[in-house]
């Protein structure tokens, strides 16, 4: 029974589950990418799981090792680290149990969880994300990035939130900016440099990213959308004759108008 429902539980869903995120370490982790992948898993939480042994794994060679955890575990992410290139960390998104895209990133400053002395999110709440920077919108390897991150942090569907409730802010700065002072730092900080990715091609990510037939909106005549998301309804009336049409008719424009033939 219990294997039938966790079959039943992985099988594809109009309403997706929240994706799972593995962290695993590589061979020869340092300090630094152990505390860095902790913290990223903190946040994730309840939706990760960090393998505590070390693993020898070189995603950009052999994504077997990849595939057999995510198949194990459910998962869908993945954070690890490079031997060849320190404080390095791969962020790995699987489709259909293989891989998909990798970006690699490189650690230069790291501020920890525990390096702020400020009070900490609860846990499952949902993040608020804030891309600073046109390249976000201009360079490839900056769209995938944001694709990546909003896709890593995604929760359970919402149709509305309770902005009272919104306790952090996850801040992603293409460009140096100064803090805002109405912000509170809860950490981690992180500063990235990009190092190698691999993108998937066109058609598998089309199959990736298709939408279910239940959730796609349905086209109503003369209603369509602005940018902003407004409404916009078009009505249609038949052709009128103002040569035929009543209007009320006033004493005092008569008046006017006898005046004004008498002036002339």
């Amino acid at each position: 029974m219990l294997r039938t429902i966790a079959l039943k539980n992985r099988e594809p869903k109009v309403e997706e589950n929240p994706k799972q995120a593995i962290f695993i370490r590589g061979s020869s982790t340092n300090q630094i990418v152990n505390n860095a992948l902790s913290d990223l898993c903190s946040i994730k939480k309840p939706y990760s799981i960090i393998f505590s042994k070390k693993n020898t794994i070189h995603p950009f060679d052999d994504q077997s090792s990849l595939e057999f955890f995510s198949q194990k575990n459910d998962a869908s992410l993945f954070g690890t680290n490079s031997k060849k290139r320190p404080n390095n960390l791969v962020f790995i998104r699987m489709f259909d149990y293989q891989v998909l895209d990798m970006i690699e990133l490189g650690i230069e400053n790291f501020k920890s969880l525990h390096d702020f002395k400020t009070a900490k999110s609860s846990i499952e709440m949902k993040p608020l994300f804030i891309f600073n920077g046109e390249l976000f919108e201009q360079r490839e390897e900056y769209k995938k990035l944001k694709n990546m991150l909003l896709d890593f942090f995604r929760d359970e569907a919402v149709e509305s939130v309770n902005l009272k409730g919104l306790e952090y802010i996850i801040s992603v700065t293409a460009e140096p900016i100064a803090n805002p002072t109405y912000f509170e730092e809860m950490g981690p900080s992180f500063d990235f440099v990009f190092r190698r990715n691999r993108f998937a091609g066109e058609d598998i990510m089309k199959e990736a990213t298709k939408i279910p037939k239940e959730l796609k909106a349905k086209n109503v005549k003369n209603v369509s959308h602005n940018d902003i998301g407004d409404k916009m309804g078009r009505i249609l009336m038949k052709k009128q004759n103002f040569d035929t049409l009543q209007t009320k008719k006033i004493k005092a424009l008569k008046k006017s108008l006898k005046k004004i033939m008498m002036i002339e």
